[in-house]
């Protein structure tokens, strides 16, 4: 059992900067890779970015490609989200999961998540 809590979130303006966490507890952090996934209201959760149990490999959304960072600290069993230059429309509730899934950004196949924190961007 794995258990996943994220911290964060929060309000800011558009073109603002945050820095997500989740912190895993139980079983071996290292043996799964992490995923970020968020959900906007009344929209369907969508795949954000995730990173590979080492941290050698990254895969991201077009939609935060080259403004949001995913890495992770497999000593303190944490993973990070930065996220630079926010839109309006990152706007959501994200989450991270714990899973070994393929493809990468399917989330029927991440094993474990957090309850989620929200983030809201100000125009």
């Amino acid at each position: 059992q794995v258990q996943l809590v994220e911290s964060g979130g929060g309000l800011v303006q558009a073109g603002g900067s945050l820095r997500l966490s989740c912190a895993a507890s139980g079983r071996s952090f290292s043996s799964y890779a992490m995923g970020w996934f968020r959900q906007a209201p009344g929209k369907e959760r969508e795949f954000v970015a995730a990173i590979s149990r080492s941290g050698g490999f990254t895969w991201y959304a077009d939609s935060v490609k080259g403004r949001f960072t995913i890495s992770r600290d497999n000593a303190k069993n944490t993973v990070h989200l930065q996220m630079n230059n926010l839109k309006p429309e990152d706007t959501a509730v994200y989450c991270c999961a714990a899973g070994n899934p393929v493809p990468i950004s399917r989330q029927g196949s991440y094993d474990y998540w957090g309850q989620g924190t929200q983030v809201t961007v100000s125009s």
